[in-house]
This record gives C-alpha cells, sequence and structure tokens, in this order.
C-alpha cells in the first residue's frame, strides 16, 4: 500500500542530491586555508610544547552557504583519518548555537557535541564543565570544533557577557593542555564581536562569502554566469533529467541570481526544489515552469509576479529582503 505522504521521485532524487556538494571557488579558498592552519597545528602538536591554536572566521549573508562550505571541509577531514601523535584520529566537531543559554550552557552543548553524555542538570560549574571540555577532546582526538550560527549567542547581552563569551573561545584556544582550533561562522555582524577582543581577533583567519557577481567589464567577463549554468546542468544531470534550452540563457541565470538574492546556498536550494518540481512531472525535462511553481509554492505569490516572469524582476526583487518583492516588503 502506498504512503499519501511519500513522493517515490522526490524521496530518490533528495537522497541522491543530499550527497552532491558542488564545487564553488570559495570551498576550495576554505580548504586552503583548513588545511594551511591545521598543518601547523599538527606541527605544533609534535613539539609537545605549549602554542596558541590559530582560529578560522567564516563570514556571509544568509542563506550564502557557509554551513554547506565548512560541513564539506570537516566531512573530507574527519574522513582524511590523520593520526595525531597521541595515537589518537584527529577529527573536528560541530555545534550549533542558539539565542538563548549562558556560557556554561554552551559549555554543556559542546560537551554534547563531543559526544559526552552530560545533564541538563549537572551541578558542575562553569570551570568545571571547560575543564571537562579540553580533557573529552584530547582523549577522542578532537582538535578543533565549528560553532555554526556564532553570532546567536552574543545577541542581545551585554558587553560584559559578549567579551566573557569571546574570552572564553579565547581561552579553549591557548589552553595549555590541549589547544583547539575553532571555526566560527555567521552572519557578518559575528565579525563585529570578535573584534572587540583583541586577542581572538589577531587569532583568526577571515574567509568572507561573497555575492554572486553577473557585473561584466570589457576586461572582465562575468564568470558566475558560467557557475550558474554549471550548477542547473549538473544537478539536472545528477537528477537524469533534461535541461530546457531556454535556461541556458543569460536573461535566465540572471532571473535566476536575483531569485537567490544572489546567494549561492539560495539559488542552489531553488535550482534543487526546481528539480523536485520536474521529476514529479512526466516530460522529464526541466524548464522555467518548474521554477516558477518553486517560487510560488514558497512565497504564494502569483506565477506572472516571479523573478521568472516578471518584466522588471530587476528592481521588484533586492538582495535584502530574499524571497519578497520590494513592492510587498
Amino acid at each position: 500500500m502506498t504512503n499519501p505522504f511519500i513522493i517515490p521521485s522526490v524521496v530518490t532524487l533528495n537522497a541522491g542530491l543530499a550527497q552532491r556538494h558542488f564545487p564553488l571557488a570559495r570551498g576550495l579558498e576554505l580548504q586552503k586555508s583548513f588545511a594551511q592552519l591545521f598543518s601547523r597545528h599538527f606541527g605544533r602538536l609534535q613539539t609537545g610544547q605549549d602554542f596558541e591554536a590559530r582560529s578560522i572566521l567564516v563570514t556571509g549573508l544568509s542563506g550564502s552557504g557557509k554551513t554547506a562550505e565548512v560541513s564539506e571541509v570537516l566531512k573530507k577531514f574527519n574522513e582524511s583519518s590523520v593520526v595525531l601523535p597521541g595515537g589518537q584520529t584527529a577529527r573536528f566537531a560541530n555545534c550549533v548555537l542558539e539565542a538563548k543559554g549562558s556560557w556554561k550552557d554552551l559549555g554543556k552543548t559542546t560537551l554534547k557535541a563531543l559526544g559526552y553524555p552530560i545533564s541538563d542538570k549537572t551541578r558542575r560549574t562553569q570551570f568545571e564543565i571547560w575543564e571537562l571540555v579540553i580533557a573529552q577532546a584530547k582523549l577522542r582526538g578532537v582538535v578543533g570544533i565549528h560553532y555554526d550560527e556564532a553570532q546567536h549567542i552574543m545577541r542581545s547581552k551585554s558587553e560584559t557577557e559578549v567579551l566573557g563569551v569571546l574570552d572564553a573561545f579565547k581561552t579553549l584556544m591557548k589552553s595549555h593542555d590541549w589547544p583547539l582550533m575553532l571555526i566560527l561562522s555567521g552572519v557578518p555582524e559575528l565579525a563585529d564581536y570578535v573584534q572587540r577582543e583583541p586577542q581572538l581577533d589577531r587569532l583568526m583567519t577571515r574567509i568572507t562569502f561573497g555575492e554572486i557577481d553577473l557585473e561584466s567589464t570589457p576586461e572582465r567577463p562575468a564568470a558566475d554566469y558560467e557557475v550558474l549554468n554549471e550548477i542547473v546542468g549538473s544537478y539536472a544531470i545528477s537528477a537524469g533529467i533534461e535541461v530546457d534550452a531556454g535556461l541556458l540563457t543569460g536573461d535566465f541565470l540572471h532571473r535566476l541570481a536575483t531569485a537567490g538574492a544572489f546567494r549561492w546556498g539560495l539559488v542552489i536550494e531553488i535550482v534543487v526544489d526546481a528539480i523536485a518540481n520536474a521529476v514529479t512531472r512526466t516530460s522529464g525535462i526541466l524548464d522555467r515552469s518548474d521554477f516558477v511553481a518553486t517560487w510560488c509554492e514558497k512565497t504564494q505569490m502569483n506565477e506572472l509576479a516571479t523573478p521568472f516572469t516578471h518584466d522588471s524582476y530587476a528592481s521588484v526583487f533586492r538582495k535584502d529582503k530574499p524571497f519578497r518583492a520590494a513592492i510587498g516588503a
């Protein structure tokens, strides 16, 4: 008996695409920076002497694809099975931050990310929790922690509370027993927070995920058109469907970038959702109507008022307000 809540073709599509990562140039930049810093870290561990860990600050607008890029690099790193001087297999842990909670709560969340079962009702002090974090990280070969959406724990906090959080990040990196590399990722305001702690600030390598650039000059053509074309084509091929010729034009690709607020992560989400619409039809061809349907499903707008159909789409849909028309903002 079939389940009315399961569309087999969409399940199969998403199971396959979930394993797929499009290789953007910024991902290679991130991996190169990570390799540089980890190699330094690995060499310092071999000496057995005290040192300060270096870390990475990744910032970009919401929907720019920060989490996906960092997760891909760390997935590759964890799979590379680097053997540390103490015999442990090196790995990076991942921790998503929320606005609520104290630095002590963050410590408990970090321990859970390390795989240590700590009760939310624990009576351990903040100091004891962070001593346990260091001990567990060393025992388990965790050389670093990725704190995603790191700005959340500092929002709506007093200056003293913010500085306390930043000082704690710094303390993890300066631990005499087991210094930890950090990757802090979040929206641009995160960089402003980090600058409030000079010592933490100097230990950071910054990577900024910019917007899709479709501006061209006689000296420099807009290479991102080609990348957008490759994204549409490669994801469609992965799904086993063809691409309508109308999607291979500069006009459509500019409309696609506009729909995604010129953010790579949002554009890829739109492409995947449009392909999901296409596979439920019988034609086996991805065309403009699939993108229109995707937009309307997400925003409830009329199909004549989408970035893929509106004559004045470039002025109606603004970069700073994804999935909203300026006239209705």
